[in-house]
């Protein structure tokens, strides 16, 4: 009988760290750069009797003998209805070699780490060394990984986050941010300030227009945009993508899901031809990232199941060292 192991949310964060997210994402944008990774596209179901959608996303990744798939459903009347989470994802892993299943385990805080684990991989290989002020727009659950990530490819000295909530909400994600991150952070006044005075700007809202202007990108940024992940949503200008080195998680998701990048291409200013390279290729060397200081450096990310299989993977195996979880059979 298979062994099956049972990973709460709990579980997940306790053995979870953003050093050993970014480090095991870094190898696996190496290997999907190689062409060493299997990963069809982004399945969705539609549950049209109950308002819900379900998100089916495999991936296999030989090099780090990771093979399973992540279910994200979103069922935006759950809170009033049922109590329950509008979004919940669960990760099943399988046993490359049999097919039986390994582990079973809760996919909502490892989502919001992975994520935040891929924009501190893109901030290490294409941020300024220099970089020393971070400005984050958002300040949902999603922004604090962002915020933790960051600080920890750059030596920063502040943080500044900006975000349509009220001034409670931002000031405790302030106060929280600088607990997590160790970085000094403070509630921006105004967006266009907070924009200008920052080396990295990273956005994580659910925003349907963008909530930056172009003329506000300074030479020498480095952004990382990771709020919207479907046709219809942008938080990016187009005159931001046009003065940009775009470098994607995946142009071929990019190009499918991004409304960041549909839309200007719609308007005729840019196309996908433009992009510099994608993430994997700067980290495996085959392409060049920043240039020169003065460079404006794009990642942008629509969420990949590689990274929710690499992740999976590292936090399985640390459970099975450290007899974290419940272990039962089918």
């Amino acid at each position: 009988m298979a062994k099956v192991r049972l990973l709460s949310r709990a579980h997940v964060q306790e053995l979870i760290t953003m050093e050993g997210a970014i480090s095991i994402l870094e190898q696996a944008f190496a290997d999907f750069a190689a062409g060493n990774v299997i990963m069809p596209v982004r399945t969705p179901i539609t549950a049209q009797d109950y308002g819900g959608l379900s998100l089916f996303m495999p991936a296999y990744i030989p090099g780090l003998n990771a093979l399973g798939a992540k279910v994200v459903t979103v069922y935006k009347d759950n809170p009033a209805k049922f109590n329950l989470p509008n979004v919940m994802g669960t990760i099943i892993l399988l046993n490359p070699e049999t097919g039986a299943p390994i582990c079973v385990m809760d996919g909502g805080y490892l989502t919001a780490v992975r994520t935040g684990a891929v924009s501190g991989l893109a901030t290490k290989y294409l941020a300024r060394m220099d970089a020393k002020v971070h400005t984050l727009f958002g300040t949902g659950v999603q922004a604090r990984t962002q915020a933790w990530a960051v600080s920890k490819a750059r030596d920063l000295e502040r943080c500044l986050v900006y975000s349509v909530d009220n001034d409670d909400v931002k000031q405790a994600f302030a106060r929280e941010a600088t607990k997590i991150t160790g970085v000094q952070t403070e509630v921006a006044k105004d967006a266009e300030n907070a924009v200008r005075a920052c080396d990295i700007l990273t956005l994580a809202t659910s925003a349907k227009a963008p909530v930056i202007d172009g003329s506000w990108v300074e030479p020498g940024m480095h952004i990382n945009a990771i709020g919207s992940h479907a046709p219809g949503m942008r938080e990016l200008d187009t005159a931001t993508v046009v003065k940009s080195k775009v470098f994607p998680d995946s142009a071929e998701a990019c190009s499918a899901e991004a409304g960041d990048f549909q839309m200007p291409i719609e308007e005729g200013a840019w196309s996908m031809d433009n992009i510099a390279a994608e993430l994997g290729e700067v980290v495996a060397g085959t392409k060049e990232g920043r240039v020169a200081d003065s460079d404006i450096t794009l990642f942008k990310s629509v969420g990949l199941a590689l990274q929710d299989m690499a992740t999976a993977t590292y936090v399985y195996k640390e459970a099975t060292e450290r007899g974290v979880g419940h272990e039962f059979e089918f």
